[in-house]
């Protein structure tokens, strides 16, 4: 991948980011890439030369970096702090390094994965989490043969307000949370681990073969579906959201308001991750530029 300097940020953050090394192991792929699209994790692999990034875009990375070098100065036998675990199906290895393992009195072992993100995260589901640990869970019990009691996202919040902490009542009310994980029994893991090895593989087998890439699901391009809002004059909100327009229409219909104060505003869906570029190839997807002909 190409860094770009739009910016003119300081030589020094430049070479930070420059320097900022990546590696999974002595594995075919990372916990991380098994859990997402076969497709982005090909493209990547395939435009890695021709993919731009600018440094300022890197500044969550930075944050990640500098989270996990204050984790390597704990000091205490019960923390295990970035040990990459490895294991294998179907002729694939895998690998996930996790960031801290907690030993616990009765035997058991609680993991824990810090997160720099935003405060959005932890106010909304985010399946990607419980997936990821769940699979180091299952990395923990082939490697060490001890059973994981706990997970845990330790979310430290960059857009963090302490005035609407004050004021919100769902909103957290501390820039770091402690989030609890729910954590799939054995054969659970073992059988999504399974399921995404042999979903990569097959991605693989078809490329070499076929020389074409399996598409993306909905849920993979975070998918959004088109609504209908019913709206009322002077109002800025909806007063309900619908997802067929005809329903909304009765809805309009039903009020004892006169039906002119009403109307229908359509809200077009769409694929988030595809339209942000949230998966960095876009460009390079005729998928995505499927859909805008």
């Amino acid at each position: 991948m190409k860094l770009t300097n739009v910016h003119n940020l300081p030589d020094s953050f430049v070479r930070f980011i420059r320097n900022e090394k990546y590696s999974r192991g002595d594995s075919d792929i990372s916990v991380t890439s098994l859990i997402d699209s076969p497709r982005i994790e090909k493209l990547r692999a395939l435009h890695s030369d021709e993919l731009t990034m600018d440094v300022s875009e890197r500044v969550p990375s930075l944050f990640g970096t500098a989270v996990h070098m204050v984790l390597q100065e704990i000091d205490d036998p019960r923390y295990v702090v970035e040990e990459r675990l490895y294991s294998s199906m179907h002729g694939w290895k895998f690998s996930g390094a996790i960031d801290v393992q907690e030993y616990m009195a009765d035997g058991t072992i609680t993991i824990m994965d810090y997160k720099v993100c935003s405060t959005w995260a932890v106010m909304n589901d985010k399946p990607e989490w419980e997936k990821q640990l769940n699979c180091y869970a299952y990395l923990v019990r082939k490697n060490k043969e001890r059973a994981v009691s706990k997970l845990q996202i330790v979310a430290i919040l960059r857009d963090w307000n302490r005035r609407k902490a004050m004021t919100e009542k769902d909103y957290p009310k501390s820039q770091v949370v402690m989030v609890d994980v729910p954590l799939w029994d054995f054969e659970q893991q073992e059988a999504y681990l399974e399921t995404r090895v042999l979903m990569h593989k097959d991605s693989q087998v078809r490329f070499d073969f076929v020389d074409s890439i399996i598409h993306c699901t909905n849920e993979e391009r975070w998918a959004k579906p088109t609504k209908w809002a019913v709206m009322k004059k002077n109002r800025k909100t909806a007063v309900k959201l619908f997802d067929d327009s005809r329903e909304a229409q009765i809805f309009i219909d039903s009020q004892k308001t006169a039906n002119a104060d009403f109307y229908i505003e359509e809200r077009k869906g769409g694929y988030t991750r595809c339209e942000g570029n949230f998966c960095g190839v876009a460009e390079f997807c005729d998928q995505y530029k499927g859909d805008n002909q």
